[in-house]
């Protein structure tokens, strides 16, 4: 999974997580068992559902800051490889505007 999707997926679910949190909280003042039940149950597994976010929101910030710190490395390494990879990109995206 890519990361573009691995950050959607994380906002995704904090959405379903705040959805179903409001929904819990609409039905507090509602009375029965069957009802207390499927309440509890569905707090138990919010409470899941924020750790394992959690985990999946510092795994995405440590592999972020990992990829930063290795593109750092690599442009005080090597500057002029650097540089000649920058103006590469830059050429093909322009031939590509430029195509339109």
């Amino acid at each position: 999974m890519n990361d573009v999707n691995r950050d959607k997926l994380i906002v995704d679910l904090k959405t379903v997580v705040s959805d179903a949190e409001a929904l819990v909280k609409a039905t507090a003042g509602q009375a029965g068992e069957k009802l207390g039940e499927v309440r509890a149950k569905a707090e138990d597994s919010l409470r899941s559902a924020r750790l394992a976010l959690r985990d999946a929101e510092a795994l995405v910030v440590d592999k972020t800051k990992q990829a930063a710190r290795a593109t750092d490395d690599f442009v005080h390494d090597k500057p002029w490889t650097a540089v000649g990879v920058g103006a590469a990109v830059g050429m093909i995206i322009g031939l590509l505007i430029a195509r339109r």
